[in-house]
Protein backbone atom coordinates (compact mmCIF):
# COMPACT_ATOMS: atom_id res chain seq x y z
CA UNK A 1 0.00 0.00 0.00
CA UNK A 2 2.90 2.36 0.69
CA UNK A 3 3.95 2.21 -2.97
CA UNK A 4 0.53 2.98 -4.44
CA UNK A 5 -0.58 6.53 -5.19
CA UNK A 6 -4.20 5.46 -4.85
CA UNK A 7 -4.61 1.89 -3.60
CA UNK A 8 -7.82 0.11 -4.66
CA UNK A 9 -10.48 -0.32 -2.00
CA UNK A 10 -9.71 -4.01 -1.48
CA UNK A 11 -6.13 -3.08 -0.50
CA UNK A 12 -6.92 0.13 1.33
CA UNK A 13 -9.45 -1.66 3.55
CA UNK A 14 -7.99 -5.18 3.42
CA UNK A 15 -8.11 -5.68 7.20
CA UNK A 16 -11.76 -4.66 7.45
CA UNK A 17 -12.74 -6.93 4.56
CA UNK A 18 -10.87 -9.86 6.12
CA UNK A 19 -12.55 -9.35 9.49
CA UNK A 20 -16.02 -9.07 7.94
CA UNK A 21 -15.48 -12.13 5.75
CA UNK A 22 -14.31 -14.35 8.62
CA UNK A 23 -17.13 -13.23 10.93
CA UNK A 24 -19.86 -13.19 8.26
CA UNK A 25 -22.68 -15.65 9.04
CA UNK A 26 -25.55 -13.97 7.11
CA UNK A 27 -27.24 -15.19 3.91
CA UNK A 28 -24.97 -14.67 0.91
CA UNK A 29 -25.69 -14.83 -2.84
CA UNK A 30 -23.61 -17.35 -4.75
CA UNK A 31 -20.05 -16.22 -5.50
CA UNK A 32 -20.29 -13.07 -3.36
CA UNK A 33 -17.26 -12.23 -1.21
CA UNK A 34 -19.46 -10.84 1.60
CA UNK A 35 -23.16 -11.16 2.39
CA UNK A 36 -25.41 -8.14 1.72
CA UNK A 37 -25.49 -7.42 5.47
CA UNK A 38 -21.69 -7.45 5.65
CA UNK A 39 -21.43 -5.30 2.50
CA UNK A 40 -23.68 -2.77 4.23
CA UNK A 41 -21.50 -2.87 7.35
CA UNK A 42 -18.35 -2.39 5.24
CA UNK A 43 -19.70 0.73 3.52
CA UNK A 44 -21.75 2.29 6.33
CA UNK A 45 -19.69 1.11 9.30
CA UNK A 46 -20.68 -0.72 12.46
CA UNK A 47 -21.87 0.76 15.75
CA UNK A 48 -19.34 -1.23 17.74
CA UNK A 49 -15.88 -2.63 16.92
CA UNK A 50 -15.79 -6.33 15.95
CA UNK A 51 -13.94 -8.72 18.26
CA UNK A 52 -11.48 -10.50 15.94
CA UNK A 53 -9.07 -12.96 17.56
CA UNK A 54 -8.90 -10.82 20.68
CA UNK A 55 -8.47 -7.58 18.72
CA UNK A 56 -11.14 -4.87 18.50
CA UNK A 57 -11.42 -3.91 14.82
CA UNK A 58 -13.38 -0.78 13.96
CA UNK A 59 -15.35 -0.83 10.69
CA UNK A 60 -15.49 2.82 9.70
CA UNK A 61 -18.21 4.57 7.73
CA UNK A 62 -16.91 5.23 4.22
CA UNK A 63 -19.88 6.67 2.36
CA UNK A 64 -21.58 9.70 3.90
CA UNK A 65 -25.03 10.51 2.66
CA UNK A 66 -28.12 8.44 2.10
CA UNK A 67 -27.84 5.10 3.94
CA UNK A 68 -31.07 3.84 2.37
CA UNK A 69 -29.58 4.44 -1.10
CA UNK A 70 -26.64 2.16 -0.22
CA UNK A 71 -29.02 -0.56 0.96
CA UNK A 72 -31.03 -0.33 -2.28
CA UNK A 73 -27.83 -0.52 -4.35
CA UNK A 74 -26.77 -3.72 -2.59
CA UNK A 75 -30.15 -5.38 -3.09
CA UNK A 76 -30.18 -4.36 -6.77
CA UNK A 77 -26.90 -6.20 -7.27
CA UNK A 78 -28.32 -9.40 -5.76
CA UNK A 79 -30.66 -9.58 -8.77
CA UNK A 80 -30.20 -9.65 -12.53
CA UNK A 81 -30.57 -5.93 -13.24
CA UNK A 82 -27.55 -3.66 -13.37
CA UNK A 83 -27.03 -0.65 -11.12
CA UNK A 84 -26.69 2.85 -12.57
CA UNK A 85 -25.42 5.61 -10.25
CA UNK A 86 -26.23 9.08 -11.57
CA UNK A 87 -25.68 12.55 -10.17
CA UNK A 88 -23.58 15.70 -10.24
CA UNK A 89 -19.81 15.32 -10.68
CA UNK A 90 -17.95 14.86 -7.42
CA UNK A 91 -20.76 13.19 -5.45
CA UNK A 92 -18.75 10.00 -4.77
CA UNK A 93 -20.47 7.82 -7.39
CA UNK A 94 -17.16 6.24 -8.37
CA UNK A 95 -16.15 5.70 -4.75
CA UNK A 96 -19.47 4.00 -4.00
CA UNK A 97 -19.11 1.73 -7.04
CA UNK A 98 -15.57 0.82 -5.93
CA UNK A 99 -16.71 0.04 -2.38
CA UNK A 100 -19.57 -2.12 -3.65
CA UNK A 101 -17.30 -4.01 -6.04
CA UNK A 102 -14.59 -4.60 -3.43
CA UNK A 103 -17.09 -5.96 -0.89
CA UNK A 104 -19.13 -8.04 -3.34
CA UNK A 105 -16.40 -9.38 -5.63
CA UNK A 106 -13.20 -8.85 -3.64
CA UNK A 107 -11.89 -6.60 -6.42
CA UNK A 108 -12.79 -3.13 -7.68
CA UNK A 109 -10.39 -2.90 -10.62
CA UNK A 110 -12.42 -4.71 -13.31
CA UNK A 111 -13.34 -1.42 -14.95
CA UNK A 112 -14.25 0.17 -18.28
CA UNK A 113 -13.48 3.90 -18.38
CA UNK A 114 -15.98 5.44 -20.77
CA UNK A 115 -14.68 8.06 -23.20
CA UNK A 116 -15.47 9.25 -26.71
CA UNK A 117 -12.78 6.82 -27.88
CA UNK A 118 -14.13 3.71 -26.12
CA UNK A 119 -14.60 0.85 -28.57
CA UNK A 120 -16.45 -2.46 -28.32
CA UNK A 121 -13.26 -4.48 -27.97
CA UNK A 122 -12.30 -2.39 -24.92
CA UNK A 123 -15.51 -3.60 -23.28
CA UNK A 124 -15.83 -7.22 -24.45
CA UNK A 125 -12.66 -8.77 -25.89
CA UNK A 126 -9.88 -8.24 -28.41
CA UNK A 127 -7.24 -10.43 -30.04
CA UNK A 128 -3.54 -11.12 -29.75
CA UNK A 129 -2.86 -10.67 -33.45
CA UNK A 130 0.40 -12.60 -33.47
CA UNK A 131 -1.38 -15.67 -32.08
CA UNK A 132 -4.40 -15.01 -34.27
CA UNK A 133 -2.23 -15.14 -37.39
CA UNK A 134 -0.36 -18.19 -36.14
CA UNK A 135 -3.23 -20.32 -34.80
CA UNK A 136 -6.39 -18.68 -36.05
CA UNK A 137 -9.37 -17.63 -33.90
CA UNK A 138 -8.82 -19.82 -30.82
CA UNK A 139 -9.43 -19.00 -27.17
CA UNK A 140 -5.70 -18.84 -26.59
CA UNK A 141 -5.52 -15.81 -28.91
CA UNK A 142 -8.37 -14.00 -27.19
CA UNK A 143 -7.54 -11.03 -24.92
CA UNK A 144 -10.26 -10.60 -22.27
CA UNK A 145 -11.72 -7.15 -21.64
CA UNK A 146 -13.60 -6.21 -18.42
CA UNK A 147 -17.00 -7.53 -19.51
CA UNK A 148 -15.53 -10.91 -20.48
CA UNK A 149 -13.58 -11.05 -17.21
CA UNK A 150 -16.66 -10.20 -15.16
CA UNK A 151 -18.77 -12.88 -16.84
CA UNK A 152 -16.20 -15.68 -16.68
CA UNK A 153 -15.17 -14.98 -13.08
CA UNK A 154 -18.60 -14.04 -11.76
CA UNK A 155 -17.58 -10.60 -10.52
CA UNK A 156 -18.74 -7.00 -10.90
CA UNK A 157 -17.80 -5.03 -14.01
CA UNK A 158 -17.69 -1.28 -13.40
CA UNK A 159 -18.51 1.04 -16.32
CA UNK A 160 -17.44 4.60 -15.51
CA UNK A 161 -18.87 7.63 -17.35
CA UNK A 162 -21.09 5.51 -19.56
CA UNK A 163 -22.71 8.52 -21.25
CA UNK A 164 -19.30 9.63 -22.53
CA UNK A 165 -19.27 6.47 -24.65
CA UNK A 166 -20.78 6.44 -28.18
CA UNK A 167 -24.39 5.20 -28.21
CA UNK A 168 -23.67 2.20 -30.45
CA UNK A 169 -20.98 1.04 -28.00
CA UNK A 170 -23.35 1.44 -25.06
CA UNK A 171 -25.97 -0.66 -26.81
CA UNK A 172 -23.54 -3.57 -27.15
CA UNK A 173 -24.35 -4.20 -23.47
CA UNK A 174 -28.06 -4.83 -24.11
CA UNK A 175 -27.89 -8.46 -25.19
CA UNK A 176 -25.34 -9.30 -22.49
CA UNK A 177 -27.49 -7.77 -19.75
CA UNK A 178 -30.65 -9.43 -21.06
CA UNK A 179 -29.40 -12.97 -21.70
CA UNK A 180 -26.19 -12.99 -19.62
CA UNK A 181 -24.44 -14.47 -22.64
CA UNK A 182 -21.53 -13.06 -24.64
CA UNK A 183 -21.34 -14.27 -28.23
CA UNK A 184 -17.90 -14.57 -29.84
CA UNK A 185 -18.74 -15.42 -33.46
CA UNK A 186 -15.08 -16.02 -34.41
CA UNK A 187 -15.02 -19.09 -32.14
CA UNK A 188 -17.17 -21.56 -34.06
CA UNK A 189 -17.44 -24.37 -31.50
CA UNK A 190 -16.96 -22.49 -28.25
CA UNK A 191 -18.29 -19.03 -29.01
CA UNK A 192 -20.86 -18.61 -26.24
CA UNK A 193 -19.63 -17.29 -22.89
CA UNK A 194 -22.22 -17.72 -20.13
CA UNK A 195 -22.07 -15.40 -17.12
CA UNK A 196 -21.29 -17.04 -13.78
CA UNK A 197 -23.27 -16.20 -10.65
CA UNK A 198 -22.07 -12.96 -9.08
CA UNK A 199 -21.66 -11.13 -12.38
CA UNK A 200 -23.31 -7.74 -12.71
CA UNK A 201 -22.62 -4.24 -14.00
CA UNK A 202 -22.35 -1.00 -12.04
CA UNK A 203 -22.46 2.08 -14.27
CA UNK A 204 -21.93 5.73 -13.40
CA UNK A 205 -23.10 8.80 -15.30
CA UNK A 206 -22.94 12.51 -14.63
CA UNK A 207 -26.15 14.51 -14.89
CA UNK A 208 -24.17 17.30 -16.58
CA UNK A 209 -23.30 14.86 -19.38
CA UNK A 210 -26.98 14.26 -20.12
CA UNK A 211 -27.54 14.51 -23.86
CA UNK A 212 -23.89 13.93 -24.78
CA UNK A 213 -24.58 10.30 -25.66
CA UNK A 214 -28.00 9.70 -24.14
CA UNK A 215 -28.61 6.09 -23.12
CA UNK A 216 -31.24 4.31 -25.19
CA UNK A 217 -34.50 3.38 -23.49
CA UNK A 218 -33.69 -0.30 -24.15
CA UNK A 219 -30.42 -0.01 -22.21
CA UNK A 220 -32.01 2.04 -19.41
CA UNK A 221 -34.54 -0.74 -18.82
CA UNK A 222 -31.68 -3.10 -17.94
CA UNK A 223 -30.57 -0.89 -15.02
CA UNK A 224 -31.99 0.27 -11.72
CA UNK A 225 -31.18 3.97 -11.42
CA UNK A 226 -30.06 5.57 -8.16
CA UNK A 227 -29.36 9.30 -7.88
CA UNK A 228 -26.41 10.25 -5.66
CA UNK A 229 -27.04 13.79 -4.42
CA UNK A 230 -24.50 16.24 -2.98
CA UNK A 231 -24.07 16.15 0.79
CA UNK A 232 -26.54 18.59 2.35
CA UNK A 233 -25.22 18.50 5.91
CA UNK A 234 -22.24 20.82 6.42
CA UNK A 235 -21.01 18.72 9.35
CA UNK A 236 -20.93 15.62 7.15
CA UNK A 237 -19.15 17.53 4.39
CA UNK A 238 -16.55 18.73 6.88
CA UNK A 239 -16.03 15.15 8.07
CA UNK A 240 -15.59 13.89 4.50
CA UNK A 241 -13.00 16.60 3.82
CA UNK A 242 -11.09 15.71 6.99
CA UNK A 243 -11.23 11.96 6.31
CA UNK A 244 -10.03 12.22 2.73
CA UNK A 245 -7.31 14.80 3.41
CA UNK A 246 -5.98 12.81 6.38
CA UNK A 247 -5.90 9.62 4.29
CA UNK A 248 -4.13 11.37 1.40
CA UNK A 249 -1.62 12.99 3.74
CA UNK A 250 -0.88 9.62 5.33
CA UNK A 251 -0.31 8.04 1.91
CA UNK A 252 2.00 10.88 0.81
CA UNK A 253 3.81 11.08 4.17
CA UNK A 254 2.78 14.70 4.70
CA UNK A 255 2.99 15.46 8.41
CA UNK A 256 1.17 18.79 8.39
CA UNK A 257 -1.48 19.34 11.11
CA UNK A 258 -5.01 19.19 9.67
CA UNK A 259 -6.79 22.35 10.82
CA UNK A 260 -10.41 21.40 11.53
CA UNK A 261 -11.48 25.07 11.55
CA UNK A 262 -10.25 25.48 7.97
CA UNK A 263 -12.06 22.28 6.97
CA UNK A 264 -15.29 23.70 8.44
CA UNK A 265 -14.78 27.06 6.69
CA UNK A 266 -14.24 25.29 3.36
CA UNK A 267 -17.26 23.02 3.89
CA UNK A 268 -19.47 26.03 4.66
CA UNK A 269 -18.11 27.97 1.67
CA UNK A 270 -18.74 25.12 -0.77
CA UNK A 271 -22.18 24.42 0.70
CA UNK A 272 -23.29 28.05 0.45
CA UNK A 273 -21.94 28.57 -3.07
CA UNK A 274 -23.59 25.32 -4.18
CA UNK A 275 -26.97 26.16 -2.61
CA UNK A 276 -26.97 29.86 -3.58
CA UNK A 277 -27.80 31.06 -0.07
CA UNK A 278 -25.82 31.52 3.14
CA UNK A 279 -26.74 30.15 6.55
CA UNK A 280 -27.69 33.72 7.48
CA UNK A 281 -30.16 34.01 4.60
CA UNK A 282 -28.03 36.09 2.20
CA UNK A 283 -28.71 35.12 -1.43
CA UNK A 284 -25.70 34.33 -3.60
CA UNK A 285 -25.17 33.94 -7.35
CA UNK A 286 -24.30 30.26 -7.78
CA UNK A 287 -21.15 29.60 -9.85
CA UNK A 288 -21.57 27.45 -12.95
CA UNK A 289 -18.62 25.33 -11.81
CA UNK A 290 -19.21 22.07 -9.95
CA UNK A 291 -19.01 22.90 -6.25
CA UNK A 292 -18.54 19.30 -5.17
CA UNK A 293 -17.12 17.87 -1.98
CA UNK A 294 -14.42 16.21 -4.07
CA UNK A 295 -13.34 19.67 -5.29
CA UNK A 296 -13.26 20.94 -1.70
CA UNK A 297 -11.00 18.03 -0.73
CA UNK A 298 -8.70 18.89 -3.63
CA UNK A 299 -8.51 22.58 -2.64
CA UNK A 300 -7.74 21.74 1.00
CA UNK A 301 -5.17 19.08 0.16
CA UNK A 302 -3.39 21.29 -2.36
CA UNK A 303 -3.13 24.00 0.29
CA UNK A 304 -1.69 21.59 2.85
CA UNK A 305 0.79 20.24 0.29
CA UNK A 306 1.89 23.77 -0.49
CA UNK A 307 2.60 24.44 3.19
CA UNK A 308 4.42 21.14 3.66
CA UNK A 309 6.72 21.27 0.65
CA UNK A 310 7.58 24.96 1.06
CA UNK A 311 8.46 24.48 4.75
CA UNK A 312 5.67 26.55 6.21
CA UNK A 313 4.64 25.81 9.79
CA UNK A 314 0.91 26.03 9.17
CA UNK A 315 -1.68 26.19 6.42
CA UNK A 316 -1.88 29.60 4.71
CA UNK A 317 -5.37 31.00 4.06
CA UNK A 318 -4.01 33.07 1.18
CA UNK A 319 -3.00 29.83 -0.57
CA UNK A 320 -6.44 28.38 0.20
CA UNK A 321 -8.18 31.34 -1.45
CA UNK A 322 -5.96 31.17 -4.54
CA UNK A 323 -6.64 27.44 -4.88
CA UNK A 324 -10.36 28.15 -4.41
CA UNK A 325 -10.24 30.71 -7.24
CA UNK A 326 -8.60 28.17 -9.55
CA UNK A 327 -11.22 25.54 -8.71
CA UNK A 328 -14.25 27.82 -9.08
CA UNK A 329 -13.10 29.62 -12.23
CA UNK A 330 -11.81 26.68 -14.25
CA UNK A 331 -14.82 26.68 -16.61
CA UNK A 332 -15.47 30.40 -17.04
CA UNK A 333 -14.01 33.63 -15.70
CA UNK A 334 -17.57 34.85 -15.12
CA UNK A 335 -17.56 32.76 -11.95
CA UNK A 336 -14.84 34.99 -10.52
CA UNK A 337 -17.34 37.84 -10.16
CA UNK A 338 -19.72 35.49 -8.34
CA UNK A 339 -16.95 34.46 -5.97
CA UNK A 340 -16.10 38.12 -5.37
CA UNK A 341 -19.77 38.76 -4.66
CA UNK A 342 -19.72 35.96 -2.08
CA UNK A 343 -16.71 37.51 -0.34
CA UNK A 344 -18.15 41.03 -0.43
CA UNK A 345 -21.44 39.94 1.13
CA UNK A 346 -21.36 36.67 3.08
CA UNK A 347 -17.68 36.52 4.06
CA UNK A 348 -17.68 40.23 4.97
CA UNK A 349 -20.79 39.76 7.13
CA UNK A 350 -19.26 36.79 8.95
CA UNK A 351 -15.94 38.61 9.36
CA UNK A 352 -17.80 41.42 11.15
CA UNK A 353 -20.18 39.27 13.20
CA UNK A 354 -18.17 36.09 13.86
CA UNK A 355 -14.58 37.26 13.43
CA UNK A 356 -11.80 34.72 13.91
CA UNK A 357 -11.02 32.65 10.86
CA UNK A 358 -13.74 34.39 8.82
CA UNK A 359 -11.98 37.72 9.38
CA UNK A 360 -8.71 36.17 8.20
CA UNK A 361 -10.52 34.64 5.23
CA UNK A 362 -12.01 38.00 4.25
CA UNK A 363 -8.54 39.55 4.38
CA UNK A 364 -7.47 37.25 1.52
CA UNK A 365 -9.97 38.82 -0.92
CA UNK A 366 -7.08 40.64 -2.64
CA UNK A 367 -6.19 37.29 -4.21
CA UNK A 368 -9.50 37.13 -6.07
CA UNK A 369 -8.03 37.82 -9.48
Amino acid sequence: MENFIRPPMEIRYAKELQVLKETDTARKPENWYLSPKAVRSFILGTKKPIDFHGEKVEIKKKFFGNDALVERCIITLTGSRGLMLVGEPGTAKTMLSELLSAAISGTSTNTVQGTAGTTEDMIKYSWNYALLLAKGPVKEALVPSPLYVGMTRGIITRFEEITRTPAEIQDSLISVMSDKVLNIPELENDGLIFAKSGFNIIGTANIRDKGVNEMSSALKRRFNFETVNPVKDVRLEKQIILNEVEQNALSDKIEMPIDTNVAELLAVTYHELREGISDTGIKIDKPSAVMSTAEAVSVFYQTISNAWYYDETALNLADLTQNLVNAVCKDTKDDLEKLKGYFNTVVKYKADKVGGIWKDFYATRKYLK
